[in-house]
């Protein structure tokens, strides 16, 4: 497990993290997220060992990371964001020297190499030096040296910045696959990364923790909850139907996108819409050609939380 408790972190006048509070379990992933600025790299620095915090404690695996160190970061792998390595080594000459570091002997050296290799797919690159590779490869790179020793817990900032789409789905499913038998912290501000790899997210605000919870439940805070979403074939009957779906009891509001031919009908807090308008749609005989029940907006949520002021976040 990992604890944190009353983390926080000054410099001078600046106050970078503001009493920050939480744990972590064996099988969670948890998505740590906030703006630029709000103290997330700051935070997972202090967790990994690289910062001293100005008060409160992290333990990892039972070591608190101040008072036990080389115990607490033998069971860590940490990527930083950029995932920085020696530019001048070739792959396989990064990875002896990151074994060399973490202790990695004999067999278990070879076999925790060879394992890191093949998962991450760099067998083509492995001589080749680390300045010559792409971005996607890089990342892979610092992946690696993260698990080469097999730790149990992984601290990830920012995984997948930057990468190209492909790149970015072979990390987030290396990520589900790992976290089958680690702990992972995530650090992102890419919203769709919460869904595609967290079970939990810790979202912070000006160093301080706004929010805790999974990601549906924190969907299930947004104004589009329960909403319905209808896109039409044409704009025959676009107009009326943004009518009839304003003129509805349940309905709070109907947003137009007049380009994409979409109406999103946004029901009045507890209210349930999609009844009624799919009857609307069946009786009326609109052309639509999809229609969905939404479970929440993330981004929404993410704005509405960030974007308070400070006096009135609420620390859950």
């Amino acid at each position: 497990m990992i604890k944190t408790q009353g983390l926080s972190k000054r410099y001078g006048a600046t106050v970078a993290v503001d009493d920050i509070s939480f744990t972590v379990a064996p099988g969670e992933v948890l998505g740590f997220l906030g703006p630029n600025g709000a103290g997330k790299t700051t935070t997972m620095r202090m967790i990994a060992g690289f910062i001293t915090p100005s008060s409160g404690t992290v333990s990892v695996s039972g070591h608190d990371v101040l008072q036990d160190p080389v115990r607490a970061k033998a069971c860590i792998g940490y990527m930083p964001e950029g995932a920085p390595s020696y530019g001048e080594m070739t792959v396989a000459e990064f990875l002896d020297f990151i074994a060399d570091l973490r202790g990695l002997r004999g067999e278990q050296r070879s076999r925790r190499k060879s394992t890191v290799i093949e998962r991450l797919a760099l067998a083509p690159v492995a001589d080749q030096v680390i300045e010559t590779l792409s971005k996607g490869f890089r990342r892979r790179v610092g992946l690696a040296q993260a698990l080469i020793h097999d730790p149990q817990v992984l601290i990830l900032d920012e995984p997948t910045d930057g990468l190209d789409p492909n790149q970015k789905h072979e990390v987030r499913r290396l990520i589900n696959d790992l976290s089958k038998d680690k702990i992972v912290i995530v650090s992102t501000h890419i919203l769709e990364e919460v869904h595609a790899v967290c079970t939990r997210a810790v979202i912070i605000s000006q160093g301080r923790l706004v929010a805790d919870d999974t990601p549906r439940a924190l969907e299930a805070r947004s104004r589009y909850h329960n909403a319905v979403t209808l896109r039409f074939d044409s704009n025959a009957q676009f107009a009326a139907a943004r009518r009839d779906l304003q003129a509805l009891p349940e309905v709070q509001q109907v947003e137009a996108d007049e380009r994409a031919w979409v109406l999103t009908a946004v029901p009045k807090p507890g209210a349930i819409a999609l009844p009624a308008i799919s009857a609307l749609v069946m009786n009326n005989q609109w052309p639509v050609a999809e229609l969905h029940l939404e479970s929440g907006r993330l981004d929404e949520v993410f704005r509405s939380i960030t974007q308070a002021p400070a006096a009135s976040q609420v620390r859950l």
